[in-house]
C-alpha cells in the first residue's frame, strides 16, 4: 500500500481586502469597595467619579456599558477585549480615580479603594439584565446589604472563597 502525501500550503496575500481577526464577546461585572467601607462617595459627585472611571475604560479600548454604586462600593459592567488584563484595568482604574477624587477634594476624609475586586463574566443574553442590575443599584441595597449581594455573587458563580479574604464588612 501507498501513503498518501498532504502538503499544505498556506500563503499570505498582503493585498488582501481581508485580514483574519479576533471576534470576541466578553462581558465582565466589576465589583469593588471603598477602604474600610467606608461610605464615601457622594451623591453630589458619584456622576463625574462615574464619568471618569468610563473616561479610563475607553482609554484603555475598553466598552463601558454600565456604571453605578452606593457611597461604599461601585459596579460596572463592560465589554472587553481579549488582549485586555482585567488586572492591570481594575488597578488603573482604582490607581487613577483615587487620584482625581483628591485632586477634586470630593471627600474632607482620605479616599482609598479597599484592595481586591469581584469580576463575574456574563453570557451576551445577560446583558440587559446586568445593565438593569447595575443602574438599579440604590433600590436595590434598600432590601439587601453589600455583604449578602457579594457572597450571593460569589456563590451563584461558584466561586471558592475564605471569609478572611474577602471585603472588610460593616454589619
Amino acid at each position: 500500500m501507498f501513503g498518501t502525501k498532504f502538503v499544505i500550503i498556506t500563503e499570505f496575500n498582503s493585498n488582501s481586502k481581508y485580514m483574519p481577526g479576533t471576534f470576541s464577546q466578553i462581558y465582565i461585572q466589576v465589583v469593588f469597595a471603598v477602604q474600610n467601607r467606608d461610605y464615601l462617595i457622594q451623591p453630589s459627585w458619584e456622576e463625574e467619579l462615574y464619568k471618569y472611571i468610563s473616561g479610563i475604560t475607553k482609554n484603555k479600548g475598553q466598552k463601558m456599558l454600565a456604571i453605578n454604586g452606593m457611597p461604599d462600593h461601585i459596579h460596572f459592567l463592560i465589554g472587553m477585549k481579549p488582549s485586555c488584563c482585567l488586572s492591570d484595568l481594575v488597578r488603573e482604574i482604582k490607581k487613577s480615580s483615587n487620584e482625581f477624587i483628591t485632586e477634586k477634594k470630593f471627600s474632607k476624609f482620605k479616599f482609598n479603594w479597599q484592595e481586591g475586586f469581584g469580576a463575574f463574566s456574563y453570557s451576551h443574553s445577560h446583558v440587559d439584565s446586568v445593565i438593569k442590575y447595575i443602574l438599579n443599584q440604590k433600590i436595590h441595597h434598600k432590601k439587601r446589604t453589600f455583604k449578602a449581594e457579594y457572597l450571593d455573587f460569589l456563590k451563584k458563580f461558584d466561586i471558592e472563597f475564605k471569609d478572611e479574604y474577602l471585603f472588610n464588612w460593616i454589619d
